[in-house]
Parts: C-alpha cells; sequence; structure tokens
C-alpha cells in the first residue's frame, strides 16, 4: 500500500475518534484524538430512511444515543435480523435525518468509562459529510493531512432494504472532494463486495477487507448459504494470495496477531503487497489478552506489553481508543 502522507509505522487511527475519553463518533472525540496525535479516524456509516449516511458503530442505537428516553420514538422500538443476528431496539433506516438530528449522544461503555459518560446528551450524531468537514478543519488546525478510514456496515443488510451504501458513500465523498484521491482516505468493510462496488464507482483510496476471528462474511452467507467462505479462509496462504490485487491491506482482529502465527501472517500478507491493521488497542483489563490484566474491569492492565507484542508482528496500522497512549506507544516501538 502506497501511503499519500510520511508517517511513523505503525498508523494510528482513532478508533471511531478517542472513545475512551468522550463518548464514541462525536466532533469532540473526533478533535480530541487528531489534538492527541492520530493520523486517521475510523467513521462507521449507516443509513436513515431518507439515505442519508450517519456516523454509528450500528444501525441499532439505543446503546449510544438518548433514543429510548424520548417518548416520541418509543413507537420505533421493535425487532430485526442484523447479518443473522437478531436485536431489539431502535434503528437508523427507522428515521429520517430531521429526526436523528435531535438525538444526543452517550458513551457505550458507562460503568468502564465514567469519565467518557459525563459528556453525555450533549452532542448530537454527525453526518458523514459533518465528519469530512471537521477532518479538513482539522488538518487546517494542526498543519498536516489528516485521513479517514472509513467503514461500511452492514451493507447487505441495507441493499436489502433498498438502500446502496456505495452509492450514498460515493455522493457523499464526491461532494466533500474525497473521492478523487485528494485526502488520505481508506474504505474498510466486513464485506468484500461493497469494497469491488465501491472501486468500481472510481472512488481513489486504499481498499481494506475487515476479517473477523470466526465467522463468515454476511455477503457471502447471503449468497451461498452454509457453504460461504469464511474469514478464516481469508487469512489462510491461498486466502490471502487471492486477495492481493483486489484489496490493499486486510484488518484483523488483535487476538489473531496475538496468536504465535501472528508475525507470520503479517509477514505472508507483506509479501503479497497487502498491509495489516488491527483492532482494537484499549487498555483497560476488560479488553486485554488475558496475558497481559493486572486486574479487573476499568483498571489499565499492562496494555504496553500488549501492544508491543502487535507491534512487534511488523502491523502497519491500529486502531486505538485512547489515541495519546497509541502514540506513545506505538510509535516509541
Amino acid at each position: 500500500m502506497t501511503r499519500r502522507i510520511p508517517l511513523d509505522v505503525p498508523l494510528i487511527i482513532g478508533h471511531r475518534g478517542a472513545p475512551g475519553y468522550r463518548p464514541e463518533h462525536t466532533a469532540s472525540s473526533y478533535r480530541l484524538a487528531f489534538a492527541m496525535g492520530a493520523d486517521a479516524v475510523e467513521p462507521d456509516v449507516v443509513a436513515t430512511s431518507d439515505g442519508v449516511l450517519v456516523i454509528r458503530h450500528e444501525n441499532e442505537i439505543s446503546g449510544t444515543t438518548d433514543v429510548a428516553d424520548r417518548p416520541e420514538f418509543v413507537d420505533r422500538r421493535t425487532t430485526k435480523r442484523i447479518d443473522g443476528v437478531p436485536l431489539t431496539g431502535w434503528f437508523t433506516e427507522d428515521f429520517t435525518w430531521a429526526e436523528l438530528a435531535t438525538l444526543r449522544c452517550r458513551e457505550r461503555l458507562p460503568a468502564l468509562r465514567p469519565g467518557s459518560a459525563g459528556f453525555d446528551d450533549i452532542e448530537p450524531i454527525l453526518r458523514l459529510t459533518d465528519l469530512l468537514e471537521l477532518v479538513a478543519e482539522s488538518s487546517a488546525e494542526h498543519g498536516r493531512e489528516l485521513g479517514v478510514v472509513l467503514e461500511i456496515k452492514h451493507a447487505t443488510f441495507f441493499a436489502g432494504i433498498g438502500h446502496d451504501l456505495a452509492a450514498l458513500a460515493e455522493r457523499d465523498l464526491r461532494a466533500a472532494g474525497w473521492a478523487s484521491g485528494e485526502h488520505p482516505l481508506w474504505l474498510e468493510s466486513f464485506e468484500q463486495s461493497v469494497l469491488t462496488d465501491l472501486r468500481t464507482r472510481g472512488v481513489h483510496g486504499e481498499y481494506v477487507y475487515l476479517l473477523e476471528a470466526e465467522g463468515a462474511p454476511a455477503d457471502l452467507v447471503a449468497r451461498d448459504g452454509a457453504s460461504a467462505a469464511t474469514y478464516a479462509d481469508a487469512l489462510t496462504p491461498a486466502g490471502l494470495d487471492a486477495l492481493t490485487g483486489v484489496v490493499d491491506g486486510i484488518s484483523v482482529d488483535k487476538q489473531i496477531l496475538l496468536r504465535d502465527s501472528g508475525p507470520q501472517l503479517v509477514a505472508q500478507a507483506h509479501a503479497g503487497n497487502l498491509a495489516v491493521f488491527t483492532w482494537t488497542c484499549r487498555p483497560e483489563n476488560a479488553f486485554l489478552d488475558r496475558r497481559f490484566r493486572t486486574g479487573a474491569g476499568a483498571a489499565f492492565g499492562d496494555y504496553r506489553a500488549e501492544w508491543a507484542a502487535l507491534a512487534a508482528t511488523g502491523v502497519d496500522g491500529v486502531f486505538a481508543d485512547h489515541p495519546d497512549l497509541g502514540v506513545d506507544v506505538f510509535q516509541r516501538a
């Protein structure tokens, strides 16, 4: 993968902004990530009923907004099956953008991150267009070109209800001047088909295939059923060979890299000119590999040792909830 800007290795990506300190996907979370030294930030996009791309980790929003406390929306609560998983709550596709704009964001993990929860119910949901404008402003403020790692969520599900996320993403990226290689842009998804669609549409960027530690991609399951190729298949030497020239990189669950075979996987990917990202670097014991826990819950464990082990694999980019800690550890590793 050819980088547009000179960066230390690995790339430090503010995962949903800086959610270790502010509610995820809020303007203050993104601005803080850049102030802490992140090279790029990662927004996730889903669609509204009127085709607006909004930044939420999932289309179900009860855990990250005040929607459940809004009496005018009580009748929107429903149960759906998203990528094979039944979920009950409130979903972005059942709201117009004007309605969603009235909601306020909340910390997803208030028990683990009470400091972040102290900023609940202050900031509105962002659209993709809002985020792209914010990144441009932050680049000017910090005097360096900042990037976006754009994740397209649940593309097959949304296609089934009439929303083409590739077309919507292309629309917003072109309108903001981000589709022709003007700025550092990575496009990622757990579904390879939407990445192929975006590339076919001429959206310039680096394409990254997200890979879980288990399971199968929703687009392949929709097409092939029980015989669908799994994420594990993509991580084999043959699977990596098949991705060469199709995508520019892969992004894997950190547990995959923390296995004994992690360095070999990175080396195999690099041999095929594939970059390797990993997610998610979080310092709390609740999220660390058991080998690096020094307590329980919200207390920070030996995150430095875990992240040093990730750096030793030769990984090219890391997603961090606390970008300042990521910069400190990975740029010294």
